[in-house]
């Protein structure tokens, strides 16, 4: 699978401590930054990760901030997009099972990495469950 992975310099560790699970795994990794713990704007990195999931460059995005927050409301303004903040392995397969998210974020400074990978690893595993789950995705505007 093609992932889009972008993160801030609050989320840099964790994204480096994830790209090579992601790697592991057989993923094509498209990482759009930041590079290193500089400073930069949230917003930037997420709009790059939605629009390669909009796009169909990338099937799924990642994204990771000190706490997830400001990177899921950055990437729930753009059409199409599903993004889901997820702390734990429940909120990850619901968000796959019943939401079928798009987008995973994730937050640094709240999620430890042993529990970060297993996150990543049961979203990308989980398969969208349709049905009922459709008709209210369609629902959204």
């Amino acid at each position: 699978m093609k992932i889009a992975i972008g993160s801030d310099h609050g989320g840099f560790a964790l994204k480096e401590v994830i790209l090579p699970l992601l790697q592991k795994n057989g993923h094509e990794v498209l990482d759009v930054g930041c590079f290193d713990t500089e400073s930069v704007d949230y917003p930037g990195l997420a709009d790059l990760v939605c629009e390669k999931v909009q796009a169909g460059v990338a099937e799924k995005g990642i994204l990771i901030c000190g706490t997830g927050i400001g990177m899921s409301m950055a990437a729930n303004k753009h059409k199409g997009i599903r993004a889901a903040l997820c702390s734990e392995h429940y909120t990850a397969v619901m968000s796959r099972e019943h939401n079928d998210a798009n987008v995973l974020c994730l937050g640094e400074r709240v999620t430890g990495p042993g529990v970060a990978e297993e996150i990543v690893s049961v979203w990308l595993e989980t398969s969208f469950g349709g049905g009922r789950h459709l008709r209210r995705i369609e629902l959204f505007s």
